[in-house]
């Protein structure tokens, strides 16, 4: 039993267990069964190749100049609407629009609800009669309530500041406690505070825990939508429902009070600029209407995405091969790295400008100083939003395609590896597939067969590769070398 190494290229080498018996050579895995082992690794690596080609390839936009400089535009245009079309609360004709479509949907919910308007339909009374039928136990106003002293809790704040108002899961949370505890939660000033026995004529509808918890989500949900245009006593727009992505500044806080952690300075100011910029009635209406130019900035994109790649299908592919199945694979405009770049590219450019707009404006209002409210107001934090996702979506894909890449180079390397593997052993099956030549000790045996066992033995001691001088290659070469002599 022995070893048999050869070299296949660039000192690499394909190493065999050989077995020398008397009548031939075997190998421990045979040279067959390992062609056929290293052909199937062969195949497994070209499929997982072809697999990150392919991946590469999805991950890689096809923008040419003409995609971004029109991704850029619809971003400069959607960003001019922006800054003079939703502005700030107050001064916003899209603000305007978004309100009176809550009015009318408010309306059309509290008809839904039993409201009947025949005694006039005014949005006050539309909302009194939800208010009525969704009841809450914390919804103290302040005015002529002891909280108004505790904590400044007045009708233009206590929407924000009372955590059940707050359109999020903490807030959902904090509304089903307070349900089920007949309390009132309210973050003011950086504190956590509870009012205990908040409402003494509340009463939790169900008989069991599910039904009072699903009464208690109804009661959150159906409130927000009763107070999405003001309260019932409100007097012109009102103060609708806080905008979900500032009620964070709120969780911030009653998160770190319920476990004890201590709330900081920067907390505190930012939850107090949220309350500012809330009492000016940036609200989830307004956050709506930042929603407008976002949207429109989106559609843009993906439709003259598609409109080009439209175009150049039919430029491109014959009438009678055209069909429908490849027609929306070529301008399907939502799950392809192109325009997954355009969007990147019109929405940075809708936040550039919209940001240097804010910025101009706080320094313009700051009498010397930054206006840090105005900033805000004036900021579109919907695009900021948005641009943010596709930046993400941005590095997640570079990330995979970075990792794709470097799978392929090692997975090249490996091919030429196997690929040389294989070629070693093909030749090595070429030389040592040799059980017809080793007959050559039979023939010998046999009178008359001595001149075909000559030439087995020429034609074997050739493959091995002995050396011509070496060799014998006839009778009178045989004599020699037994009397030894020269052969």
């Amino acid at each position: 039993m022995g070893k048999i190494e050869y070299d296949i290229s660039d000192n690499r080498s394909v190493i065999l267990d050989l077995c020398v018996k008397e009548d031939g050579f075997e190998f421990a895995s045979t040279v067959t069964n390992a062609l056929m082992e290293a052909e199937s690794e062969l195949r497994e690596i070209e499929e997982i190749l072809i697999e990150n080609v392919e991946t590469v390839k999805k991950l890689t936009p096809e923008c040419d100049k003409l995609d971004y400089i029109l991704a850029a535009t619809s971003g400069a245009i959607c960003s001019i609407i922006d800054i003079f079309m939703v502005g700030r609360p107050g001064e916003s004709p899209a603000g305007d629009i978004t309100d009176r479509w809550f009015e009318e949907r408010t309306k059309d919910f509290a008809k839904l609800c039993g409201w009947n308007d025949k005694d006039g339909s005014t949005l006050s009374s539309a909302i009194k009669h939800l208010e009525k039928k969704f009841k809450i136990p914390y919804d103290q106003r302040g005015a002529g309530d002891a909280a108004s002293m505790i904590f400044n809790l007045n009708p233009r704040n206590h929407h924000f500041k009372s955590l059940g108002h707050n359109p999020t899961l903490l807030g959902l949370f904090f509304s089903i406690l307070d349900q089920f505890s007949n309390t009132s939660h309210f973050i003011s000033g950086g504190e956590l505070i509870a009012l205990e026995e908040a409402d003494g004529s509340f009463e939790l509808r169900g008989n069991d825990v599910p039904s009072k918890l699903f009464c208690a989500f109804v009661n959150w949900f159906e409130h927000l939508i009763s107070d999405m245009s003001g309260s019932s006593s409100s007097k012109g727009r009102g103060m609708g429902i806080p905008s979900p992505l500032w009620s964070w500044t709120n969780d911030i806080i009653a998160i770190k009070r319920k476990l004890n952690i201590p709330v900081s300075e920067f907390d505190k100011s930012i939850n107090e600029l949220a309350v500012q910029i809330y009492k000016e009635g940036y609200d989830a209406r307004f956050q709506v209407a930042q929603a407008i130019p976002v949207f429109i900035n989106e559609m843009i994109v993906r439709l003259i995405y598609s409109i080009r790649r439209l175009v150049r299908y039919f430029a491109n592919v014959k009438r009678e091969e055209r069909s429908f199945r490849p027609l929306w694979k070529s301008c399907e405009p939502f799950s392809n790295a192109t325009v997954k770049r355009m969007l990147t590219v019109a929405h940075g450019t809708f936040c550039l400008i919209d940001s240097g707009d804010a910025v101009i404006r706080g320094f313009a209002t700051g009498a010397g100083t930054f206006n840090v409210t105005e900033f805000c107001m004036r900021l579109n934090i919907v695009g900021v939003g948005r641009f943010a996702i596709s930046l993400y979506g941005e590095i997640n894909r570079e990330i995979k395609k970075k990792t794709a890449g470097e799978e392929i180079y090692f997975l090249r390397r490996e091919k030429v590896i196997v690929e040389d593997y294989i070629s070693g052993l093909k030749y090595l099956s070429e030389i040592y597939d040799d059980a017809l030549f080793l007959t050559f000790v039979d023939d010998l045996k046999k009178s008359g067969m001595y001149r075909q066992a000559f030439e087995k033995t020429v034609l074997l001691a050739e493959k091995r590769n002995v050396p011509k001088e070496d060799i014998l290659r006839n009778k009178s070469d045989i004599d020699a070398y037994f009397r030894g002599g020269n052969v």
